[in-house]
């Protein structure tokens, strides 16, 4: 009897150790550019930016295939219909390319300068400021991404700048390589976008967005920061429903696979700014990082004084989003105590510049 009972056990323990482990989400893509020519021209010091109306309901596909499904998606009276080319969907990734036009317009308006629906772009700027490669390869998945965008239509009532108008486009509505190199590799590129996204960049209907959402690699991730940020925001957190998110993330997956692949990003904590949790009642928690209870301490605001000193070491550059880039940092750095915050982020802002 003992000799069965210890077979068993062991049995069931050898079955244990079988038992396949929980496989871990690799981290966040490198920092393809850690020193980034930011300094050279003040309009690569534009923040991110995302436009409202994409950012809160789905038009780019999560998958990492080519995607010929038609997209549908009606909620709260908006309706909207994606229809792939033959290249398939544009995807989440491909919306780096719309993040860095809508970035720039508005650093264009911020400065008063022109800010028209067309824009001349430098290739490898985009790929620097979107944290992707300037290999051959990056310059040809830069092309695909522009076909895809290009490719994939529209059709919604979605308001953009207080307009209602049910109609069919294009994300972009055409690009052009305008410059290549001597090799065949674009080095400018001319893009028009949809009158829809133009007139929500004129309309501000957009929101900042953090530079390492571009080290996010897996689409889902991407997805669930841009709900994060436009149903969160400045608030210090938001509830939601796996229902309600499974529908607004535009996530293929059954909804039980979509759970799993939620716990684990849960597990992981990726997002930059937010944090997700599970609650009670099949409901996700997203609260903001500073505002969550025990996140630590806090500090103070910088004196305008070293904000102009820090105009001065890096000219041209937006002192308070370095300030914001700077606290991140210091965040995910442990909240060291810093016996003067100014002389650190001055110090700081010198290495960058001189990096």
């Amino acid at each position: 009897m003992a000799r069965a009972a210890k077979t068993a056990g062991g049995t069931a323990g050898a079955a244990r150790l079988r038992a396949p482990l929980p496989r871990p989400l690799p981290g966040p893509l490198p920092d393809r550019h850690p020193q980034p020519d930011f300094f050279l021209c003040d309009i690569l010091d534009a923040l991110p930016k995302g436009d409202l109306g994409t950012m809160e309901h789905p038009v780019f596909s999560l998958s990492t295939r080519p995607d010929r499904r038609i997209l549908r998606y009606a909620r709260n009276g908006v309706t909207i219909e994606v229809t792939p080319s033959v290249k398939g969907l544009a995807t989440i990734h491909d919306k780096d390319v719309l993040i860095y036009c809508i970035s720039q317009l508005v650093a264009a308006l911020n400065a008063g300068r022109p800010a028209g629906q067309v824009l001349r772009l430098v290739a490898r700027d985009l790929l620097v400021a979107t944290n992707r490669e300037t290999s051959g390869d990056g310059y040809t998945r830069l092309a695909q991404a522009f076909e895809r965008l290009a490719g994939t239509r529209i059709t919604t009532n979605l308001a953009t700048g207080g307009v209602e108008i049910t109609r069919g486009f294009g994300l972009i509505e055409h690009w052009e390589i305008v410059r290549k190199a001597r090799g065949g590799r674009m080095i400018s590129v001319e893009v028009k976008l949809s009158d829809w996204l133009y007139r929500a960049v004129l309309a501000r209907s957009v929101l900042t967005l953090s530079r390492d959402y571009f080290r996010l690699r897996r689409p889902l991730e991407r997805r669930l920061y841009e709900l994060a940020r436009k149903h969160c925001g400045r608030q210090p957190e938001w509830r939601v429903s796996v229902a309600v998110l499974h529908q607004k993330s535009g996530s293929a997956s059954p909804r039980r696979v979509f759970r799993a692949m939620l716990r684990e990003v849960i597990a992981a904590d990726p997002l930059p700014d937010y944090t997700l949790t599970e609650e009670p009642g099949d409901i996700v928690h997203v609260g903001a990082r500073a505002a969550l209870p025990g996140a630590g301490p806090e500090l103070p605001p910088l004196a305008e004084a070293v904000l102009d000193e820090a105009r001065a070491l890096a000219p041209g550059a937006d002192v308070h989003a370095l300030e914001a880039e700077w606290r991140g940092y210091w965040r995910r750095a442990g909240r060291a105590r810093l016996q003067s915050p100014g002389r650190a982020f001055l110090g700081w802002v010198a290495r960058r510049r001189e990096g």
